[in-house]
Order: structure tokens, then C-alpha cells, then sequence
């Protein structure tokens, strides 16, 4: 065993020789950027050996360094073998650090129909002549408030258990909890005197990123907090496919622990805000994708990423909150939203609920673009969806600069036509530190209408600009200079990262027309695209048309809903009748598996210009590429 100790805060850790500092850092509770997710691939995982020997290979990743960094001791943690005890500082910088969070929804009027009701109940006590059971007396008293037929109300042991002695030291006065599950209706919880004011519930948006949650009052109808955090199992794991390896390796518990300690973290954060008792929370309704919600149950997701990619469940789930250690009533219910395969989610199920667009019946394309990309194309007669793997480029990941929404990073970008100097805005106005998905949709626009890059993406080097040069093994544009940036070095894009960028963007594009292919539609007969998510919600419209990340359509018929998995739990947590038809929505889509379709590859190739290779299909920005270079002819 080798001890390691990170610096600053002189955290040790034991490991066994031949283990990567990564290694160490996650077993040390510390959650180093890997958005490569460990493969060498980002260079977001910079750390400084202090001391000891190590094996790294310097030659292979020199492009991540700066010759000073290289002399101070920089190397990746995840490619950086431990062979003797170790010092190592972590700059904060490769930590990952406070996000911007999309939490807000679609702003959208929800009818009132919560699946949980509280009963307050004034009863007579038992006597001779009345020696009607505990329970009985209580559900015809639930019964007459207003409450369903007492022989349809099911009671749990842990409830029963506790009913007689409520009923005898509140005097006979008490609130009964009762909610609708399937197959009927159950009383959940009992409590002395009126409590029947004290009625909440939780919507959950699990991502495998973030976690946001939604409190509501399940009486008035209002929401009375709103939290979010990291979900602490990226430091298992950067990606979902590295957290499903870290599952086959005895890791699922820890990974199922860490989605519930999110979860509570945010809930008690919501709570807190609000004033409330988590006792108080008797419903938890969650959106994620299919891997997450396979592994907040404990369930084994292992055989959703081998051929032929098959959940355990695909059907909405509902389980005591208690059974997976969700902080509310231990009784309260955790309802799952169904999924439609493995990698379409409860979320997308969520976002379709949030967009409505399995009600209308002009055609809609929504779109939820992360680190992987789901699309649906349809309305409320048929649907097709897809998903593949949009690469981290579009997150900030193999793109030398890039980095998630933290302080720092560049989400806004012009760059002016003739001294091709750039205009951007960070996240917090604080000195740049690198640059977002939606700044890189900005940049890639921009440059290819200043003709600084071609349609396949090849950095113009003959143009006599000083912001144009070539460095190390690519050619590249500085977007900062190091005297006005806060990392102390030029922050560049280069051509490398550029094609990363459209090779992402490609992917999105043939996957859109792939199922538009399936459906035997055109691009004129989609009426509306559909963008949810933080990275949807914060892309410039224009911009995402220009690069071809999406086909064609009007500028005003693209929409942004927001955080449209967070908007369909919330509908779901509070309207029982949209519940019902969530199973019914996830069967009615068709799947489509991309690396099935033959026709997939030839669309991704053809995507792989910009816009694409058919300028046609993109009348707007061809007449806009023409004139762009006509000024500067």
C-alpha cells in the first residue's frame, strides 16, 4: 500500500501501488473534473506532484501543459500512476466546483390533483355497546370526512402498529394520511390532533450531473422551495458508462447511497428554506434517465450497455421512500417515471409531459442534449425517439478549454467581422476561465461566418491576424489573452477542437433526420423543435441552426423549455390524472437503435460540414454565409 496526501487540506489515503491518482482523489472524497470521464481524453484533471515518483507519460499529453506546468510537476490524475507515497496539490480550478444549474421549468398552468390527501378526524371511543375495532372506527371516520370507501384503504403493518396508541393520547383525535398507489388507496401515516395543514411533496429531477428538487404544499398547490446540488456519484464517474463499470466492480451500493444522499441533500436544503419537517414530505416523484433510476432502486443496470441494451423495468415504479432511504416519511411514496429503453428515460417521458407534445397533433421534435443526446420526433398519434452519444464536446469536454457552467466560463461569444477581436460574457463577469457548450455554439458559429474556419472546420491560417496562429500540433484562434484571463495563459480554440465540435454536432443532426427518414416527413413539416435541458435552455437559437446542429426550421418556432424533467415531475407530483397516462406515453414510442440503422452513418458523414453538405437544406444560412463573404471580400 502507498499513502497519498492531497494538499491543501492534507487529506491522506492508502491505495495499492499502480493505482492513478484519480484513484486516490475519489477514494479521499474528492471530486477532481474528469468530463473525459478518466480516459485521458479532457485534460480537466491537472494536479502537482509535491513529491514522491510516479509513472506518467509527459510525451503523450504534452499538448495539456505549459512548460512552467511541466516544471512544477503538473500531470492528469487519471493517467498518472502512484509507485512510491505521494504529495499532491490540487489546484482548485480541478476540483469541480459550484455550477450554473438550470432549475427553472417551463412556466405552465397545472391542474390541482394531488394522489395525497390528509383527514382529520374527531372519533367517539369504543365502548360496550360500540366495541368497533381501532381500525375500522378510524377509516369510517376517514371515509365520512370526504376520504375513499374505508374497505378499499390498505394499511401497512408499521401504520398499524401505531394506531392505537395515537388514537388513545390524542383523544381520539387525529389526521390520517392517505394516498392513492397502485391498486388502491393506502393509509400512509397517523399523527395526533389536525396536522392536515402539513401536507407536502417532492418532484425530483435525477441527473446524472446535477440534482434538482421542487417542494410543494399538496394543500394550497404552491411550491414553497427549490434546492439543487451535484449528484455526488460523479465521483465514481464522470459519465453514465463509467459509473456502470464502477457498478459491475461490487459498487453498486455505494452508487445507490450517494443518489439518495443527493437526493436528501437537496430535499433538506428545500426543506429548510420552506420551514418544513421532512416528516411532513409524503410523496417523492422522480425523472431521470434510465440508468440513474436503475441505480437510485439498487437495481443492476449492467446489461443496459451490452448488446441488445435491455433494462430490468422499463414501467413507472412506486416504493415506500423508507425501503431506499429517501429523507421524508419513511412511508411516504417514491414514484419513478417508466422509461422507454435504455437510453430513454423518465426524463424524456418528463420533457414530453412538460412540451405536450404527445397532445398535439402537429409534429414536434424535442431535443435533451447532455453528454449523450435524446431526440422524439412525432405527435399524438406516433412518436420515434433515438439517443446516442453526442461526445463531451458539446459540454466543454475534449475541447482544450472547455469546461462545465462554473464561474469563469465564457457563455457568450461575437467576434467582430473585421479586426476579428472577440465580445464575450462569462458566467458571474469574473475573468475567463474557459468555455461553456453554449459559448462553444457561439464560437463555432461565429468563426465560420468570419470565415476564420471553412465548412469542414480548417482554421484559415493565411488570414494576417495575430488572434490566428499555429501552436503546438494545431492551428488555433485565441479567444483571451493570458494577461485577461484567470488561469494565467491564452485560452485558444483550435482546429482539433473544432472538428471534436462538429463531429458532435453531426451526431445530434443525423439523428434528427434519421428519425425524420423513419417517419417520412421533412424538415417544412416540423412545426415546432423542442429544446430542453441547461444546455438547450442557454444555446443561441440562430447559432445552433447556423453549425447545423439542428435542421431548418423558423428561428421563432425553436422553443426552449427549460428544465423540462424537473416541469414533468412537477406535473406528475401534483396532478394524479397526468400520472395515469405516463405508462401509456412510454409504450406508444418507438425506438429506434442508430447503430442498427445503415442510413445513420451516411447522415452523420453529410452532417459532418458546416452546416452540411446539402447547403440547400439550409437556404437561411447559405443566404447568410454568402453575404458574410461577400462583406468581407
Amino acid at each position: 500500500m502507498r499513502t497519498v496526501t492531497f494538499l491543501p487540506g492534507y487529506r491522506k489515503i492508502e491505495i495499492p501501488r499502480g493505482s492513478t491518482i484519480l484513484d486516490a482523489a475519489q477514494r479521499a472524497g474528492l471530486n477532481i473534473n474528469v468530463v473525459c470521464g478518466g480516459l485521458g481524453k479532457c485534460g480537466k484533471c491537472i494536479v502537482y506532484v509535491q513529491s514522491g515518483k510516479t509513472s506518467f507519460d509527459y510525451q503523450k499529453y504534452e499538448q495539456f501543459f505549459t512548460r512552467d506546468e511541466r516544471a512544477r510537476g503538473a500531470c492528469l490524475a487519471c493517467e498518472t500512476t502512484i509507485e512510491s507515497d505521494l504529495q499532491v496539490f490540487i489546484p482548485e480550478s480541478t476540483l469541480i466546483q459550484e455550477q450554473k444549474i438550470l432549475i427553472d421549468g417551463q412556466e405552465t398552468a397545472i391542474e390541482f390533483h394531488p394522489s395525497v390527501r390528509k383527514y382529520y378526524v374527531e372519533l367517539q371511543p369504543p365502548t360496550l355497546s360500540d366495541p368497533s375495532p381501532d381500525l375500522s372506527r378510524l377509516l369510517w371516520g376517514i371515509q365520512k370526512d370526504g376520504g375513499p370507501v374505508a374497505e378499499k384503504m390498505y394499511v401497512p403493518l408499521e401504520v398499524l402498529r401505531e394506531i392505537p396508541a395515537i388514537l388513545r393520547h390524542s383523544d381520539w383525535k387525529s389526521t390520517g394520511t392517505v394516498a392513492l398507489v397502485p391498486g388502491g388507496y393506502r393509509l400512509v401515516d397517523l399523527q395526533e390532533n389536525d396536522t392536515s395543514k402539513r401536507l407536502y411533496g417532492a418532484a425530483v429531477d435525477l441527473g446524472s450531473t446535477t440534482i434538482v428538487v421542487y417542494l410543494w404544499d399538496l394543500v394550497s398547490g404552491k411550491v414553497v422551495g427549490v434546492a439543487s446540488n451535484y449528484n455526488r456519484q460523479i465521483s465514481c464517474g464522470e459519465d453514465i458508462l463509467a459509473r456502470v463499470n464502477f457498478a459491475r466492480k461490487n459498487g453498486l451500493v455505494k452508487l445507490q447511497a450517494l443518489a439518495t444522499e443527493s437526493i436528501n441533500a437537496a430535499i433538506t436544503s428545500a426543506s429548510n428554506t420552506a420551514g418544513i419537517d421532512r416528516e411532513d414530505i409524503y410523496e417523492v416523484v422522480v425523472a431521470g434517465n434510465t440508468i440513474m433510476t436503475h441505480m437510485l432502486l439498487g437495481i443492476d443496470p449492467a446489461y443496459m450497455i451490452a448488446e441488445p441494451y435491455v433494462p430490468v423495468v422499463r414501467r413507472a415504479l412506486s416504493v415506500a421512500t423508507g425501503r431506499i432511504g429517501i429523507s421524508c416519511n419513511p412511508n411516504g411514496g417514491l414514484y419513478v417515471f417508466p422509461a422507454v429503453s435504455d437510453f430513454i428515460g423518465g426524463d424524456i417521458i418528463a420533457d414530453i409531459l412538460a412540451c405536450g407534445m404527445n397532445e398535439k397533433e402537429e409534429i414536434s421534435l424535442l431535443i435533451d442534449i447532455g453528454t449523450n443526446f435524446e431526440v422524439v420526433l412525432g405527435n399524438s398519434e406516433w412518436m420515434f425517439s433515438c439517443a446516442g452519444a453526442a461526445g463531451p464536446a458539446l459540454e466543454g469536454g475534449e475541447v482544450l478549454f472547455g469546461m462545465r457552467a462554473n464561474p469563469g466560463a465564457i457563455e457568450k461569444i461575437t467576434i467582430e467581422p473585421g479586426t476579428l477581436n472577440p465580445v464575450y460574457s462569462t458566467i458571474n463577469g469574473i475573468k475567463p476561465r474557459g468555455i461553456c457548450g453554449s459559448g462553444l455554439i457561439d464560437l463555432l458559429a461565429e468563426l465560420i461566418c468570419t470565415c476564420v474556419i471553412d465548412r469542414t472546420g480548417r482554421i484559415n491560417t493565411g488570414i494576417p491576424n495575430p488572434r490566428i496562429r499555429t501552436s503546438g500540433h494545431f492551428p488555433e484562434y485565441v479567444i483571451a489573452w493570458a494577461a485577461e484571463t484567470g488561469i494565467g495563459k491564452d485560452i485558444v480554440i483550435t482546429e482539433n477542437d473544432v472538428k471534436n465540435l462538429i463531429m458532435s454536432k453531426a451526431s445530434v443532426h443525423a439523428a434528427c433526420v434519421t428519425l425524420m427518414n423513419q417517419a417520412g416527413i421533412t424538415r417544412k413539416e416540423i412545426s415546432i423543435i423542442y429544446f430542453s435541458g441547461a444546455f438547450g435552455n442557454y444555446i443561441n437559437k440562430k447559432n445552433a441552426t447556423i453549425i447545423g446542429l439542428i435542421p431548418e426550421i423558423g428561428i421563432e418556432q425553436i422553443i426552449n423549455i427549460g428544465n423540462g424533467a424537473v416541469t414533468g415531475a412537477n406535473i406528475a407530483l401534483i396532478n394524479r390524472r397526468k400520472r395515469k397516462i405516463l405508462d401509456d406515453i412510454a409504450c406508444r414510442i418507438a425506438y429506434i437503435e442508430l447503430n442498427a440503422e445503415s442510413s445513420f452513418m451516411d447522415e452523420y458523414t453529410s452532417s459532418t460540414f458546416l452546416p452540411h453538405t446539402d447547403l440547400t437544406l439550409f437556404p437561411m444560412v447559405q443566404k447568410l454565409l454568402d453575404s458574410c463573404r461577400i462583406a468581407k471580400e
